[in-house]
Formats: structure tokens, C-alpha cells, sequence
């Protein structure tokens, strides 16, 4: 099992790397490789290289590509990783923060700071992810209630729940619009998802999260694979369920909930790639929770990559590029699940 989890992850961080620099060559002004690679080391401490470079070129690949390539990362990361936890908790291989209206929450915690911030700004820098998060759990709080009056939790009914969840979200996001005047711009901004015009602040914002995050979900993997054989065989493996899946969930919701507050809502991301690796690695989630971090990378990159290139001079919303592919395998899953249960 450990050989399987070095080769998988060897193979991913490669595939990273590789796809690292390719994305910031490309764009509207392309970088050849070489110079892109000469551009990063030369900001290595123990290298000083002679420039063969314009200070535009470093400019473009150092402060405006690079903070972006590392956000998406760290993004895909946090999404794909929460949708592992969402999927292994509740058992559903549908359930995601997206699909379960917890994005939604998180995006209307964050619309509602920005559009009263002056009230709340004693808290800098942490006052959206912190009202983004607290959208979010409130949004998990309402899935659950509904879904736990009949002791139920079948596909359809999450789907449902998370769609009435999205909805009355989505109605207090279109009120505060409609209240927000010139801040208008800035909440719509959340409700497309987009990585463009962030720094190195959004990054060092993240990075505490993620890490945090992760470090906790990581040393769960035993507890999510008893618990994904059932309440009642956990129960008797000395699990306390209640209280595991809220750590779990709660945990998950924050790293969602932080990933929307930066970048906006981006669907799908969680219940695409723990479904795939789940496919490829199986179930035991000592190896699904780090190649699924590594993928939900990987993936997030390069659909921001297609969003800033696929139009020339012009940038679609990555949120756009997630639905394109996660929208069809989605229906895809749906379809399946009804066909197996008829």
C-alpha cells in the first residue's frame, strides 16, 4: 500500500510540476520554457543568475502568474479534499459542498461582509473567510436538518435539499444585489468564481487553512473508511459517530467555506475528483485523501488555464469551465444511481 501511494503521488507531484510551468508560459504574452524556469530560479537565495530577461517578462510570470497558479492549487486542493470528507461521511457518492449548497452559504457570508465590512472590520483580513464559514455551516445545519426528519439521507433527498439550500442562498444573494449599489460588481464576483486579479496575500490567506485542514482530515483516514461501512458498524467499532461527523464535516465546511471567500463559487471540483480517484485507488482513504489533494490540484490549474486562454485577450469565470465538465459527469452519476436503485 505504500509503494501504491509513493508511485501515485511521485507520478502526480511530476505531473504537477510539468503542468506548473507550462501554465505560466501561456497566456496572452507566452514566456518560452527556458527563460520561465531561469525567471524562478533566479528568486532562489542561493542562485543569482544573469538576466536574460525583460523586467515585463519577470513581472508577468512572477507577480501576476505564479500568486495565481499557486492559488489555483491550493484551492483545487481544499475543494477536492472537503468533497472526499463530504462523500466519505454521508456515504454519498453525489455529495459535494457545491452540490450541497455549503458553497452557497459560504458565498453569502462573504457577499454580506463585503457589503457590510465597515460594521465588522475589526476583524481584517480574517472577517470573510471567517463569515464565509459561518454561511456555510448554517447551509450544512439546514441540509441535515431536512434530510434527517425522516432518518434518510438517499440520494434524491440530499440532491434535494441542497437544491433548496442553493435556492433560498441564491434569493439573499440577488436581495443584497439588488441593495449593494457600487459594491454590486464585487459580490457578483462571487457568484461566477474567478482567480483573476489575486496576489500573494490571497495565498498566504489560504495557506493556513489548507494546512490546518488537511493535517486534521489526514489523521481521520481510519475513522472516514470505518464510518463508510456504516453508522451501526461504527457504533460498535467505538466510533462516536455524531460527534466524528461533525469534526469531519465542520472541518471540511471551513476549508470550502475559506477556498469561496478568496476566489468565489467554484462547483464541482469535489464530487469530480474524489469520484475518479476513488474509481482508480479505491475506497481506503489513507490513499484516496492525499492523490485526491494532489488531483483536485491539478485539475483546478488547468481549468483556470483554459479559462484565461481559451478566448484570446478575454477571461471566462473558471466557474464556467468546472460546470462545463462537472454538469454532464454529475448527470452521468445521478442516472446511474436511479438505474441501480430501480
Amino acid at each position: 500500500m505504500n509503494k501504491k501511494i509513493l508511485l501515485w503521488v511521485g507520478g502526480l507531484i511530476l505531473l504537477l510540476m510539468f503542468s506548473m510551468i507550462l501554465s505560466l508560459m501561456i497566456g496572452s504574452v507566452s514566456v518560452p520554457p527556458k527563460l520561465t524556469v531561469r525567471i524562478l530560479l533566479n528568486h532562489l537565495p542561493f542562485l543569482n543568475l544573469e538576466p536574460n530577461w525583460s523586467i515585463g517578462q519577470e513581472s508577468i510570470v512572477w507577480n501576476l502568474r505564479l500568486p495565481r497558479v499557486f492559488l489555483s492549487l491550493l484551492v483545487g486542493a481544499m475543494l477536492s479534499v472537503a468533497g472526499v470528507a463530504f462523500q466519505g461521511v454521508l456515504r454519498n457518492p453525489l455529495a459535494d459542498p457545491y452540490i450541497l449548497g455549503v458553497s452557497s452559504g459560504a458565498a453569502l457570508g462573504a457577499a454580506m461582509t463585503i457589503l457590510f465590512g465597515h460594521q465588522i472590520g475589526f476583524l481584517g483580513q480574517f472577517s470573510l473567510p471567517l463569515f464565509a464559514f459561518i454561511g456555510a455551516i448554517i447551509s450544512l445545519g439546514l441540509v441535515i436538518l431536512l434530510t434527517s426528519t425522516q432518518h434518510i439521507r438517499s440520494n434524491e433527498i440530499l440532491i434535494l435539499a441542497g437544491v433548496v439550500i442553493q435556492a433560498f442562498s441564491g434569493a439573499i444573494l440577488t436581495f443584497l444585489i439588488a441593495l449593494s449599489g457600487e459594491k454590486m460588481q464585487s459580490i457578483i464576483f462571487w457568484m461566477m468564481g474567478s482567480l483573476a486579479n489575486h496576489d500573494w496575500i490571497d495565498v498566504r490567506i489560504l495557506l493556513p487553512y489548507f494546512l490546518v485542514g488537511l493535517l486534521y482530515l489526514g489523521t481521520q483516514y481510519r475513522e472516514l473508511n470505518i464510518l463508510a461501512l456504516g453508522e451501526q458498524a461504527a457504533t460498535h467499532l467505538g466510533i462516536e459517530v455524531e460527534k466524528k461527523k461533525f469534526y469531519i464535516l465542520t472541518v471540511a465546511s471551513l476549508l470550502a467555506a475559506a477556498a469561496v471567500s478568496i476566489v468565489g463559487i467554484i462547483g464541482f471540483v469535489g464530487l469530480i475528483i474524489p469520484h475518479l480517484i476513488r474509481l482508480l485507488t479505491g475506497p481506503n482513504h489513507r490513499i484516496l485523501l492525499p492523490i485526491s489533494t494532489l488531483a483536485g490540484a491539478l485539475f483546478l490549474l488547468w481549468a483556470d488555464t483554459i479559462a484565461r486562454t481559451i478566448i484570446p485577450s478575454r477571461e471566462i469565470p473558471i466557474g464556467v469551465v468546472t460546470a462545463m465538465i462537472g454538469a454532464p459527469f454529475f448527470a452521468y452519476l445521478l442516472r446511474k444511481g436511479i438505474r441501480r436503485e430501480h
